[in-house]
């Protein structure tokens, strides 16, 4: 137990969790040393060897994810919560390609930076290598079990994964499948562990454990993501909640500003990237407000609208401050009119979150004055914010989309998940 001196002392009447984690963390922090050596092939056969096993396990997979969410339904949870809960044969596909796709990816590890010589003839390189430990926190959406575990192992980090109690079963069975592929490739097991338990204990043990855990990333809702950054005692990396907006410029073409809107919101309403605002400007109002809102309504949405809006639309309900500073993650939409860009820009300043928002124009100057006014980890210029997404931008997969403005921001693929340290080669000198 002498391992738990480096975790804070209020947590430690909490004897179980601590138990429970110290032994994995020990064995993670282990298993990094090791995983950091191994040859760029050897994580990849790793990761393909995963991807072979998450899809003999499908059966398996779906038969825990079915109880998961038998319980969820019981308790009473939104079809918003279920829809991410839940995978499908082609989400467990899904998975197990992304773990390819990450496999394929160049080796972000030992990548020389920049280099340089002295005048003294000193020879200087910034040279890339993993983080160590990441700890992983999330909650309902069992597939970043995976994500996270392949973008872990690519860049030659260990991994803790605490997954949402509404998850544990799939959880359990996605990382059966993934070590099983580990090992059968020769890569530690041991480099991917997962909490045994809901216990939010684990939580607190992971939050303190300064020198076992190098950084904690939280992927999940406002609480989680603020409970986190309050109490950590590691780095946080921190993917805050996505409440995105598209924007609708008064030289936007039409039939594209509905085809985006549509797909923005509706495509998954559960997800980080689902606009959760139309933004309208007053000068296309009249001619584009009605064709986007009834498109919408058909597929089943509702509306919380602002005074402009409803001058048109007086059917809509009317929208509270708190309205437009919700994540919705639901069939719902906040619409307000704006005017022109500088009025979306301070609408998204004043209510959002900087995870993704969208501009839809055919104005160039406006959409470069969105783009570069807005402090959103993504800025998108004609196309869904529901791009906002790691295999969307190539990396296979992701950890989350983080929105602070330390180390990364975006997507959080393998490239976000290494650091660097520095060579330098001498002939025989010294220090006058």
């Amino acid at each position: 137990m002498a391992v738990l001196v480096n975790l804070a002392p209020e947590l430690r009447p909490q004897a179980d969790a601590f138990g429970d984690f110290a032994v994995l963390a020990k064995a993670a922090r282990d298993a990094a040393r090791l995983v950091a050596r191994l040859p760029a092939e050897t994580r990849a056969a790793g990761l393909r060897e995963a991807a072979r096993a998450l899809r003999q396990a499908e059966s398996a997979i779906l038969e825990a994810n079915a109880a998961d969410l038998a319980a969820a339904r019981l308790a009473g949870q939104s079809g918003a919560f279920l829809d991410r809960l839940a995978l499908t044969p082609a989400r467990v596909e899904a998975l197990a390609a992304g773990v390819e796709t990450v496999a394929r990816l160049p080796d972000p590890v030992g990548r020389v930076l920049a280099e340089w010589t002295r005048p003294n003839g000193l020879r200087i390189r910034r040279v890339t290598q993993p983080l160590g430990v990441i700890g992983m926190i999330f909650e309902s959406r069992p597939n970043v079990a995976a994500d996270a575990a392949a973008i872990a192992l690519k860049s030659g980090n260990a991994i803790v994964l605490r997954g949402g109690s509404e998850s544990l079963r799939s959880v359990g069975a996605i990382h059966a499948a993934f070590v099983a592929g580990l090992a059968a490739a020769g890569v530690p097991e041991a480099a991917v562990q997962v909490a045994p338990t809901a216990d939010r204990g684990f939580v607190a043990a992971m939050l303190g454990a300064s020198g076992l855990i190098d950084v904690i990333i939280p992927r999940g809702g406002k609480s989680l993501v603020t409970r986190v950054q309050a109490e950590a005692r590691v780095p946080v990396l921190a993917h805050a909640e996505g409440l995105c907006h598209t924007f609708v410029h008064a030289s936007a073409d039409l039939a594209k500003a509905r085809a985006i809107v549509a797909n923005a919101k509706m495509r998954r309403t559960g997800i980080c990237g689902a606009t959760e605002t139309l933004l309208v400007d007053a000068a296309c109002a009249a001619t584009h407000l009605d064709p986007i809102l009834d498109d919408l309504a058909a597929l089943g949405c509702a509306f919380r609208a602002c005074p402009r809006t409803r001058a048109l639309r007086p059917d809509l309900p009317a929208a509270t401050e708190e309205d437009f500073a919700t994540e919705w993650l639901d069939a719902i939409l906040n619409v307000a009119i704006v005017d022109g860009v500088e009025g979306a820009i301070a609408h998204i300043c004043r209510f959002g979150s900087e995870h993704t928002d969208a501009i839809v124009a055919e104005d160039t100057l406006a959409i470069e004055t969105f783009l570069n006014g807005i402090d959103s980890a993504i800025a998108i210029a004609n196309a869904s914010t529901q791009f906002a997404d790691g295999g969307e931008f190539g990396f296979g997969a992701e950890i989350g989309i983080a929105t602070g403005r330390i180390h990364a921001r975006g997507p959080i693929g393998p490239d976000q998940l290494v650091t660097f340290r520095y060579h330098v080669i001498g002939t025989g000198q010294v220090r006058a």
